[in-house]
């Protein structure tokens, strides 16, 4: 492919990147367009034309299907547009370049730079920008639209004939509507629940968004949830004790809704809600890992409640979660090659896995890792420092001494000469679809303790960006601060150990500026701590961190969410013509809801299952011995150890490395923290992009400066590290 090159020096896109730019533009738009019919159809579903209009024309169209039934409606009025914009967003993932031809650099003020800002700093939101106010904003509102049209029009029905008729006063109708309604309204939020954690969903990535930086969205809407349906169901008890009908909690009706698995969905929504409160997941975090395992029985007793029909509404969220998560298993069966762990005087550790080099993934994404000798069960994120530009085989990832789990690795590592074997499984990497940290002018990034890890991977990939194209590199400052003079050593992993040239170019601008609060000097784990470096014998079995789904994952992804779709209408329509419908003659009163509604549910699997298998197996079959390396008969060097780069006796060991021009631009600050708004304030350029990842206090300090107004020129990124 030709890229012409003007005289300015900025390349043009040529007819095979103006055609993908094309395809991008129109399935963006295709995207934008059902969705927006999606949210009306949100809107409009609890009035009276939607109701007396709409409704019936749709039902005539879809629901009177002899292979569909009465679900048809809800199925290709609800589940099919969300599963077709998934399938959008996969195409125009496919063809989005990793890095543009072209840098638009951003500028002070402006409406998109005003809408980036935090709004909201402190309080239970956390960081907020305006953008995300606006759409909670606007989300809150559908919610309570939704809810008082449905009263409004609900309460109307209600007259002295019908209460007579029930036998129910005022006030008991009125509760039983309402409570009807709060269920419909929690829907709603249960539509969205799944989609910021399904990781390697196109649907987040297609709008810049990664799972790991939308899970407040998953905790705002699980909150949202939980508690509409808990009123939902108290209201129920209540009007049921109140007309002397409490044996009503434990009928399981199978030609409507079941009241006994609402219960049950209800009580595993309740134990996993108990678990998310934030004292009980920090010092518990293993109670609240295996107890959000129960989304199983809540989702499965949610369906049998309300049936397979109505389930359409809420299901699309999670139909493409479950493509997922079934995708992860898949890859976590395998061992990964470990080839190396370098252990720090700071109880961290950089662990080195061998990857495909078509594996690509951009800065600040996370990896998954489970170590079976640790915890079977427990996988943990930690965030890659490696670049995919810059170490096109190798994938790394630190991790800092402070839980249970991480705790047992140190100790395990760090205790040992020599060990041969060690067992991991990967899922991953997770991260946003493209980083353009180009478009500034400058980089402020600042951490605290281990949340320069992110910063590393962001460091090597600008790095490696000077090395092959001509592009200007933004000037970068680290602002680190660390609690003892030990956690200095961590500066020695910004630069990997291989892949630079004798020193740093000039190209790269780069200062640090280090804090060690709690000490007035070095110690001595600092001037004379070493870095301990072992190396693991490989395995025949193990395998490089490759892409499930290969080199064109995007499309892959795409294939399995259409096919496995089109796959379960197939056996559906079957099921239905020539099973159900003989028996039902779509009345929905003689076949049982429930024995219909587990036929749907396994159906699904199936699809799911046999779909993202098959597409495994011939990605696996066709790339996964491109680059299978002989390693049988690999040497394993001998562990060894090195002095970190800011020991005093070390200084003479490493001139004329990159590692010496890094020590060169590091200015070390004792007994002090890091006077942020001086610091931000200072840097110059017309476009400063600043991250921050470390404490929730520093976190909320360095947003509140870029918020204040006092300097137009600094960007907040909206980049969380929070899993």
């Amino acid at each position: 492919m030709e890229i012409s090159k003007s005289n300015n020096g900025v390349s043009n896109p040529s007819a095979g990147e103006e055609f993908k730019d094309m395809i991008k533009g129109v399935s963006k738009f295709l995207m934008m367009v059902i969705f927006l019919g999606t949210i009306l159809l949100w809107i409009l579903m609890p009035t009276l034309t939607y109701k007396t209009k709409w409704l019936p024309l749709m039902r005539i169209k879809f629901g009177t299907s002899t292979y569909f039934g009465s679900s048809g409606t809800t199925l290709f009025m609800y589940m099919f547009p969300m599963l077709l914009i998934a399938c959008l967003g996969c195409v125009y993932l496919h063809f989005k370049k990793r890095k543009s031809y072209h840098i638009d650099r951003e500028t002070k003020g402006g409406v998109w730079s005003a809408l980036r800002k935090p709004m909201l700093v402190k309080g239970p939101l956390g960081i907020v920008s305006v953008t995300e106010i606006t759409f909670l904003a606007m989300f809150v509102a559908l919610l309570l639209w939704t809810f008082t049209i449905y009263l409004r029009n609900s309460f109307a029905t209600i007259t002295p004939q019908s209460l007579a008729a029930h036998g129910e006063s005022l006030w008991q109708a009125k509760l039983e509507s309402a409570a009807l309604r709060l269920g419909l309204i929690g829907n709603i939020c249960l539509a969205f629940l799944f989609l910021p954690v399904a990781r390697g969903s196109s649907l987040l990535p297609a709008v810049g968004l990664t799972s790991e930086s939308s899970i407040k969205y998953h905790i705002w809407l699980g909150h949202m949830v939980m508690a509409l349906f808990t009123l939902h169901g108290l209201c129920y008890i209540i009007y049921w004790a109140s007309v002397h009908e409490i044996s009503q909690m434990i009928m399981w009706d199978t030609k409507d809704v079941s009241n006994l698995a609402g219960e049950i969905s209800l009580v595993a929504g309740l134990m996993m809600w108990v678990t998310t409160y934030p004292k009980i997941r920090r010092r518990f975090f293993e109670v609240f890992f295996y107890t959000h395992y129960l989304y199983i029985v809540f989702m499965l007793f949610f369906v049998l409640h309300v049936g397979i029909s109505f389930s359409f509404i809420a299901l699309p969220g999670f139909y493409i979660f479950l493509v997922d998560r079934f995708l992860r298993f898949l890859q976590s069966r395998e061992n990964v090659r470990l080839l190396s762990a370098r252990i720090l005087p700071s109880d961290t550790i950089e662990l080195t896995f061998s990857k495909n080099s078509k594996l690509d993934y951009s800065p600040t994404s996370i990896l998954f890792v489970n170590i079976p000798s640790i915890s079977k069960l427990q996988w943990h994120p930690f965030t890659i420092t490696s670049s995919s530009q810059l170490e096109p085989e190798k994938l790394s990832v630190v991790i800092k001494s402070e839980g249970k789990w991480s705790t047992k690795l140190h100790q395990r590592l760090s205790s040992s000469d020599q060990i041969d074997r060690f067992d991991v499984s990967v899922e991953g990497p997770y991260g946003p679809a493209s980083t353009d940290f180009l478009r500034h002018e400058a980089l402020v990034m600042v951490c605290g303790g281990s949340g320069i890890t992110p910063f590393i991977s962001v460091i090597r990939d600008l790095i490696a960006t000077s090395q092959k194209q001509t592009c200007k590199i933004p000037k970068i400052t680290l602002i680190c601060a660390f609690k003892k003079s030990s956690e200095i050593s961590m500066l020695d992993l910004v630069l990997p150990l291989s892949g630079l040239e004798t020193e740093l170019s000039s190209d790269i601008n780069i200062k640090i500026e280090a804090y060690i609060t709690r000490e007035k000097e070095a110690g001595t784990e600092a001037t004379n701590g070493k870095i301990k470096t072992l190396w693991f014998k490989p395995s025949l079995s193990d395998q490089s961190i490759s892409s499930i789904l290969g080199p064109n994952s995007w499309l892959w992804l795409g294939a399995i969410l259409s096919s496995s779709f089109l796959i379960f209408l197939i056996i559906i329509g079957i099921i239905n013509r020539y099973y159900i419908y003989p028996i039902d003659h779509n009345t929905n009163k003689i076949y049982s809801l429930t024995s219909k509604t587990i036929i749907y549910i396994l159906v699904i699997s199936v699809s799911i299952m046999a779909t993202s298998s098959a597409a495994m197996l011939w990605n696996k079959k066709k790339y996964g011995n491109i680059e299978k390396k002989q390693v049988q008969n690999v040497d394993v060097p001998s562990p060894t150890s090195s002095p970190t780069s800011w020991g005093y006796n070390s200084m003479r060991e490493i001139e004329s490395t990159p590692q010496e021009s890094l020590v060169q631009r590091t200015n070390l600050h004792f007994g002090e923290r890091p006077n942020l708004k001086k610091l931000l304030l200072d840097v110059e350029g017309s476009s400063v992009g600043v991250l921050v990842c470390g404490p929730k206090k520093m976190r909320q300090k360095v947003a509140e400066i870029c918020s204040s107004g006092l300097a137009e020129n600094l960007h907040f990124e909206s980049i969380s590290f929070s899993w």
